[in-house]
């Protein structure tokens, strides 16, 4: 059975345990073995690294220590996947460009605040989105610093009724990608735990995470 590590903290504001909550549940109703730490020092136990087979950071901002970061880099470079949303796991961990080096991309605004925005899929063929068709959302749009080298699935474009200077500006919001020989997914989506109401917004997290697990 593969085992799954959620990481539960950082701001309370993107409601952490709540999305924890729901996935954690979808993954042992898939047949995962589930952990959910409320610490970072999880990340001190190499023993126990070495049995998980997927991170889940949903960790907002925070801090981590060097020993944390590189041991969790370490495994991930070594195929333990990571996947992850929002703010939990593109906006953890400011100080450390390490990490999100890893990620893919880094969260840097939300013009607007909570907007209503499309979410467009750019690969329909590609298993984490098939059969998704093109969505509205009404939640955070994020405007982030993303690696050229990720694999966009999905992506939204500004309108600029926000900041006139990025109209037009189209933003990946799902990719996924390799650090070493970890498969690593993200999506800009989940702002609350109420965003993975919509249907799509949680498949889309769900495929993610069995992509991660090479289950997809």
């Amino acid at each position: 059975m593969k085992s799954i590590l959620f990481l539960c903290g950082g701001w309370e504001g993107h409601q952490p345990k709540e999305c924890v909550e729901l996935f954690s549940e979808i993954m042992k109703n898939e047949g995962f073995d589930v952990h959910i730490s409320a610490s970072l020092d999880i990340l001190l136990d190499i023993q126990f690294l070495s049995k998980i087979n997927l991170i889940v950071p949903v960790w907002t901002m925070g801090s981590i220590t060097s020993e944390q970061e590189k041991n969790l880099l370490d495994v991930i470079k070594s195929g333990t996947g990571i996947a992850g949303w929002h703010g939990g796991m593109g906006d953890a961990f400011r100080n450390n460009p390490s990490y999100q080096f890893m990620v893919g991309g880094q969260w840097v605004a939300h013009p607007g605040g909570i907007v209503e925005y499309a979410v467009n899929i750019l690969k329909p063929q590609d298993p984490v989105v098939k059969g998704i068709k093109d969505f509205k959302i009404k939640s955070e749009q994020y405007y982030m610093h993303v690696d050229p080298s990720n694999d966009v699935l999905a992506t939204t474009t500004f309108t600029g009724d926000h900041i006139p200077w990025i109209a037009g500006c189209v933003m990946p919001v799902v990719w996924k990608r390799m650090y070493g020989k970890g498969r690593v997914f993200y999506s800009s989506l989940g702002h609350v735990r109420s965003d993975f109401d919509i249907p799509e917004v949680r498949e889309i997290t769900r495929r993610g995470m069995l992509w991660a697990l090479h289950q997809l």
